[in-house]
Formats: structure tokens, sequence, C-alpha cells
């Protein structure tokens, strides 16, 4: 009997609707896109192989016809799509509602050829009454909106496979330009520019701890003499003030002298200023907002917080959670407003529901804001046991948040009173001033309170209260020669980006959309154009290199301005106010301006590689320039003909030019250490590829042997005798009476074992290896493997519990270098992260990527050995 087939891109969504419709329908998954461009020569065709457009997978001169093929891997699910549509009665496609969705429904439809009706069905959750309203509301495909996201993906395959052979030539195979991840990397390099750039300035100023009824307070200096003293603002980046003249400016000895001659001094009330403040809440979630409160509150990634938010949306929590609307329907706002007024009681509801107009262009606004899904919503406690302990606290951020926005402003007093001193001996007026902060009506702060990226601002619930003062009151000092202090500050370089940070950056610029970002963050971190030291998001010096090209020589690509209009311009084409063929015309052939196509033919010759890949950081003592090369086997430093190997956790604002001479004067070559007494051959230390190592002779003499150095070992600091040790292994150990078998003492690639015939035990140190004999090994050997299993590390260093769960989080030191741990995920340091700096968020982190990763990647099953079959 046949039946209605609806199709969704993912299993997950495919199990929670077949729920809702039961056996009246037939619901299956085309697990994400069922076809795409080439990915690789092997994907293209014969029949096209030869076209001068065929590596592009897009015909530029049809009309920029894209070439589609269907991946091997997706051949078998087209197949039981097409098998399950002989016996439909109707094909509903209900992929996502946003761009993507429609050019994947589009894509079924192309592929699968039905025969029967078919139509397009969207919800923004997934709940039964949003299935059952979505069917009997189903539309036409919005052709419009494939032809939007069929232009962003030809434009994103002509920039990328146009410009990347660019960087191949000029910089280092493998790297990628992309139109929005090259941006996104410009933006975290000209902020690593300005941090290198940066020289710090100094000021002083004084700190006075005065009492009033029993209740201190602390005031900050901010006038001499009615004139400003210079602070942080007043400094220009190069460490100098911007306007001397207009400022006071203490440095220590002033400040020191001034601070002395005022711990006696009465200190007068001269102004009291009470005004009153009022915050309004939050809008509800969008795509980029949830990204960041996620990372500052739960200290998610951008990525991990899209998984987590997507397996909520496809169990039917969360509305859909690619969006760019802060709108709420009515049905949510009567669900919001009711469920506040439960908590909280009626004061803190307003009389009309809260409506939010968002602020940045091409808002989607018939979309819903990230809110719980559902007519009634949930309550955290009400999910807890039914979803995982991310996915409950990602809800609980997104229910608070929601429910917050329907709830009456925050209103308080905000306070400020200047004081007036008089110092002794050389007579100085000094204006102190102090700031307080109450809250009256908590309001919406009651539900929910934003983050802030700066861990020094003050969130907006707290408050600082002070003892009621009066005009002309006269306080003295309390804490004798303590009262006054001298404080010295430092100007601080700009801050490098998180990736809340930069989600926002982007947001705020234009570039890209929502939907993209957290692919995008993954992605530059992945090329190995960003890493992370704790979350701060650092450039490499690849990265440098690859921005310096593009500035130089493709400066229109990676124009913030260019790249919005460019977003702007794909709205217009989903809207239907401009055409796609025409702009892609323009943008590959160039109309009044060159376009792609020219810009890279024509600019490849003029490219000078060797200058986009030098990185100046100044001169020597001798004014010998020093800079960084990126060569295609990474970063390294130059001075004439010294070179010097960069660390790879080494920042670009820490690589100054001590830094570089400092690295310069480490010894590279080899280091002669004596002979060996037996040969007379020279034993060397040498740094090689795969780590430093020691050599008896050289190539071709008799005894010419090798030996790697041990971890704990240095080039600096072994001698002679350490290395011939090291010389004598492989060690044999003797003949094991027993079986009359030899027992040899070796380092491998998993760390220090000894071996008998093709029987080997691990040994739990590599100083083991120079010591162990022959009784001791035949022990070993006596035992079975798993009781002599490896030592357990010991913790290096205890984080605390991870915030996900209750495991605690350890530090280990294991065979490829120290790890995170919580007893049973194990994860790797990354690049950056380092023993001393390692913290508890940055651990948890570590972790919760690795179970994504693993979530994603399920083992493999072994393969069964063939059985040879004797005839």
């Amino acid at each position: 009997m046949s039946r209605p087939l609806v199709i969704v891109e993912s299993p997950a969504k495919a199990k929670t609707i077949a729920g809702f419709l039961g056996n009246d329908f037939a619901v299956e998954s085309s697990i994400g896109h069922i076809r795409d461009l080439p990915r690789n020569a092997a994907d293209i065709p014969v029949s096209v192989k030869g076209e001068p457009w065929a590596r592009l997978g897009v015909n530029v001169d049809d009309d920029f016809k894209p070439l589609y093929i269907i991946p091997k891997e997706k051949m078998p699910q087209v197949k039981k799509l097409k098998s399950l549509l002989k016996d439909a009665s109707e094909v509903f496609l209900a992929t996502d509602e946003d761009r993507e969705g429609e050019s994947i429904a589009w894509h079924l439809m192309e592929v699968l050829s039905p025969k029967v009706p078919v139509r397009r069905m969207v919800f923004h959750e997934i709940t039964q009454n949003a299935i059952q309203s979505a069917i009997g509301n189903s539309r036409d495909l919005d052709r419009k909106l494939v032809d939007a996201q069929e232009a962003r993906r030809i434009l994103d395959r002509l920039y990328g496979y146009e410009v990347s052979p660019v960087l191949w030539k000029k910089v280092m195979p493998g790297l990628s330009a992309g139109r929005v991840q090259s941006v996104a990397t410009r933006i975290i390099v000209e902020r690593e520019r300005s941090r290198m750039a940066f020289t710090s300035g100094q000021w002083w100023d004084l700190e006075a701890t005065l009492a009033s009824q029993g209740q201190t307070f602390k005031a900050n200096s901010v006038e001499i003499d009615s004139k400003r003293i210079a602070t942080g603002k007043d400094f220009l980046p190069t460490g100098e003030l911007k306007n001397p003249q207009e400022v006071v400016w203490l440095n220590e000895e002033q400040a020191q002298d001034l601070a002395s001659r005022l711990q006696d001094s009465i200190f007068e009330v001269a102004s009291v200023e009470e005004k009153p403040f009022t915050r309004s809440p939050y809008p509800p979630f969008m795509t980029s907002t949830l990204q960041q409160e996620a990372g500052r509150k739960l200290h998610f990634s951008s990525q991990r917080t899209m998984q987590i938010a997507q397996r909520l949306y496809e169990n039917g929590f969360i509305t859909y959670m690619r969006t760019d609307s802060t709108n709420l329907s009515d049905q949510a706002l009567q669900a919001a407003r009711s469920q506040a007024k439960q908590l909280y009681g009626p004061e803190y509801i307003p009389e009309k529901p809260r409506t939010y107009n968002k602020k940045v262009k091409n808002a989607q606004e018939a979309h819903e804001a990230i809110r719980p899904a559902g007519e009634t919503f949930r309550t955290p406690k009400e999910i807890v046991n039914l979803v995982s302990l991310d996915e409950a606290r990602l809800y609980e951020l997104i229910w608070k948040r929601t429910i917050a926005s329907q709830m009456k402003n925050a209103k308080g007093h905000s306070l400020q009173v200047s004081l007036i001193a008089n110092s002794s001996g050389e007579k100085q007026e000094v204006k102190f001033v102090t700031s307080g902060k109450t809250l009256e009506f908590f309001g919406f702060l009651k539900a929910y309170v934003e983050g802030v990226d700066d861990p020094n601002t003050e969130s907006e619930d707290s408050e600082i209260r002070l003892p009621k003062l009066e005009v002309g009151q006269k306080l003295s000092c309390t804490l004798g020669q303590d009262c006054v202090l001298a404080r010295s500050h430092n100007t601080q370089p700009p801050p490098r980006f998180t990736e809340a940070s930069l989600v926002k950056a982007l947001e705020d610029l234009g570039v890209g959309r929502p939907s993209t970002y957290a692919s995008i963050i993954a992605t530059i971190q992945n090329r190995g154009y960003v890493w992370k030291k704790g979350t701060a998001l650092v450039p490499s010096f690849t990265a440098f290199a690859v921005i310096n090209l593009l500035e130089d020589y493709f400066s229109k690509l990676v124009d913030y301005s260019f790249t919005a209009t460019m977003e702007d311009d794909l709205d217009d084409i989903a809207s239907g106010t401009k055409q796609a063929i025409p702009w892609l015309n323009s943008f590959y052939f160039g109309n009044a301006d060159p376009g792609l196509k020219e810009m890279v033919s024509t600019q490849l010759g003029e490219i000078d590689a060797r200058e986009i890949n030098s990185i100046p950081i100044g001169n020597d003592e001798n004014s010998v320039p020093i800079l960084i090369r990126v060569g295609r086997y990474g970063p390294y430093i130059q001075r004439g003909e010294d070179r010097a190997a960069i660390p790879e956790d080494l920042c670009p604002d820490e690589l100054d030019v001590n830094k570089a001479l400092e690295l310069l004067s480490i010894p590279t070559g080899d280091k002669e250490l004596g002979k060996d007494p037996q040969t007379g051959l020279d034993v060397v230390v040498k740094s090689g590829r795969y780590g430093p190592y020691v050599q008896l002779g050289e190539t071709g003499d008799p005894g010419y042997k090798t030996a790697s150095l041990f971890k704990t070992m240095s080039v600096e600091s072994i001698d002679l005798d350490q290395a011939l040790q090291l010389l004598t292994l492989p060690r044999s150990l003797g003949i094991d009476p027993n079986d009359n078998k030899e027992i040899i003492a070796s380092n491998g690639r998993f760390g220090p074992y000894i071996k008998k015939a093709n029987d080997t035990r691990s040994l739990n140190s590599e100083d083991e290896l120079l010591t162990i004999d022959l009784d001791q090994a035949i022990e070993i050997f006596s035992q079975p493997k798993k009781t002599r299993a490896r030592k357990s590390a010991e913790p290096l260093k205890n984080l605390g519990k991870d915030p996900s769960g209750d495991k605690e989080i350890v530090v280990k030191e294991g065979r490829f270098g120290p790890y995170v741990t919580d007893g049973e995920i194990n994860a790797s340091f990354r690049k950056g992260d380092t023993i001393q700096d390692m913290t508890n968020q940055r651990a948890a982190e570590l972790l919760a990527e690795k179970r994504l990763k693993d979530a994603a990647s399920p083992p493999k099953a072994k393969k069964r050995s063939k059985t040879k079959i004797k005839s």
C-alpha cells in the first residue's frame, strides 16, 4: 500500500519525526547532501576531463553551469531513497528551512526525479503540532533560495580553486584560500600585528582607603590642581602620551612622594551625584549570540555549541539553531511570559510582550530566534534525564535567555562621589573619585545575566555599595601610613580574539553568515592558520605570509567591505532582486574592474615569493636586519647567513629582536663530544628532523652508528660517557637458558622494550635500557604480558572537576607528550598548550573536542583474515 515519503537530512531528525507521524508515513534521511561539486580529479567524469574548466567543477563559459556528481559513499543511500520512492504516494521534502536546506531539497528532486507529487514542508521546531502543521501547509520549492545557495557554492568554489594554487606556488603546498576564511584569518593577523607593534606605557596614580559610618571604601586620584592625571586612554600604541600638555603624568618617584604627603590629609566630599539607571533584557538567542554566550559561560567552542544545538533541535528540545532572527512567535511570547510569571511573580512581567528588531542587515525575520520548542517550555529539570550533560547545560542557557527576554527592565541608581585632599609640604590639591551602584529592582537579571569578554569588566548584576556621604563631610584616614598608596599601571596590547569575540567581529563586519561561523573557525585552525593558546586565537607565521600575499596582490578579496557586500548581493539573489548568473559573471570575468580570473592570471608572475614570506622584526646591534622567513618546511629566523628554528608554541608577538637573538645564539651545528676509545672514531651530537641524536663516525666508516637521545637528555647537557652508552643500543643482554634465545634491549617508536624472538615486553623508562640485566629480563618474560603493564603515570597537575561532569581532570605525561584525562577520555595537548598554563577551562575544551571526534568517528571493524581452503 502506497504512503507519503518524508525525506529529511539526518537519521536523528528522521527518527524523531517518524515517531510523530506513525506508520501512515515513511520517513527516511538523505544523510546530508547527496551530490556536490567534484572534490578532486578522480571525481571528474571522463567525458569532461579534457575541458579547460573541468578542474573548477564549474563551466564558466556556459553560464557557470555546475558539474554535480554523486559521491560513491552516497550511492547506497540514493539507491535506498529511489527504492522507497516506488511505493510513495507523494513526497515531502522536509530538509532544514534555510537556504542550504532548500538546496538539498532541490538536489533530491533532481536526482530522484519523482513521478508523484512533490511538496516542500518547512518547520522551525520538531514537535507533534509543528510537523502536522508543516504537512498541512506545504509549499512549492523556492527556486530563489536555491539560486542563492548555488551562487554561494559556485562563488566559493571559484574563489578557492583559483586563489589556492597561487598560495601553493608562492607560499607552500597544501594551503587554501576562502571567501570568508581568508577574511577571518586577516582579522586575527591584523590583531597580532597590532600586538607586535605595541609598546607598553606606564603611569602611576593614587588609591585612598577611607571610612565613614564604620564602612571602608576606596577612591582613586583623577586630578592634581584641576588637571587630569594621565591614564591608559591617554597613551598611544607606541607607549607615548597623545597630548602630554593636557594631562599630569606621574612617575614612580612623584607618585610615592605625593602619597606620603597625603597620609595625614583630610578628605572633604566635594560632590555627590546620584543617577537612576535602567537595563533592558537581551534579545533571545540567534546563532551568533548563542555561540558567543556558550563560549563565555560554558567554555564551548563554536563548533561544539552548534553540534550540541543540532542534537537538541533534532530531538525536539529547541527550535532551529541556524537563524539570524531575534523574533519570537506569539505562541512563544505567551509561553515565556507565563513561565516567567510563574517563576518570579506578576511584578516581573511587563504589560505587553517584548519584541526585538534585528540590527544586522538582511535578518530573515520570518524565522524565529533560538528558543525552547513547544507551546509550553520544558524547564531544565524536566529534560535533565533525557539529554546529555552538555545538552542540558546549553538548553538551560537558551531557556533562561528566552524567559529573561520577556521580563521587566532592571532598575537601580549609580553614585559618583568626588573628594578633595590637600597635600602637606608642596601644596597640591588632589581630586579623588569613587563610584557605587545599587539595584532596586533586578527585573530580568533575576533570570539571566549576559557574560563578558573582558574578565576585568563587572557583570550587570554586581553591586558596589557606598556609605551615605554628604557634600562638605570630612573624612580622615584610618589605616595610618597605608591610607594612600601609589599604584603603577601599564597599558595592555589589544587582546587576542577568542572564538566568541571573533564571531562578534565577523557579525559586526557583516562577513559570512551565522550558520557558517563555526565551520570557518574550525577551518582556519585545521588549515594551520590559527592555533589556540588557552582560549585565545593565535595566528601562525604561515598565516602572516598568506595574508601578506592576499593584501598586496588580491586586496579586494580580503577587503571587509567588499566581502560584506558580497553577502548582501547573495541575500539580494535570495530575495529575487538580483540574478545569479550576471552577478557571477561580474565577479569572475569583471566589468569596469578586473574579475577574479584576470586578477590571478596577471598577478601571478608579479608576486615576489621571498618578499611575501618575509616578516621583518628589527635589526641587531650592527644594524643587520632580522627576518622571519616562512619556508616550505616551516618558519625560521634569518640574520644574514645565520638561521634558527622557531619553537612551535612561540606566539608572533613574543618574537622580538631580543628573542630572535637568543634563538640565533643556540648552537645548531654538530657538537663534538670526543672519540670512542675502542674505535677511535669521533662521537658527535646532532639535531635531526626527528630530534637530537648521537653519531659515531661518518657514513661509510666501519662501526658507523647513530642513536637517539633519551627524552630526559638534551644537546647542551649530554657528555661523551652518556653518548657511548646510547651507542650500545640495541644491547644484547645474553641468552635465555630456558629456550636458548637471545634477549635484546632496544628503544622503539612506542618506547623502550626488550625482545626475545617475536616476543616483546615494554619497559617503564628509557633509563632501564642501560641498567637491565639478563636475570631481570628473564624474570619479566616469565610473567604474562598483562601483568607487566606499564605503570600508570602520576598526575603532573590536578585541574579540578570537569564542568561537563563530576570527574576530576588531571595532566599526565604520555608516550607522545603531555595530555589531559578525566580517567576515561584522554586528549593530547595542542600546539601552544603547556603544563604550566593548562587550566580547567582549556582541559575541558580539549576533552569535549575529543569526545565529539570519537563520536563522529566510530572505531572501524577489524578486517577478517581470509582463510585458505585446501582443495
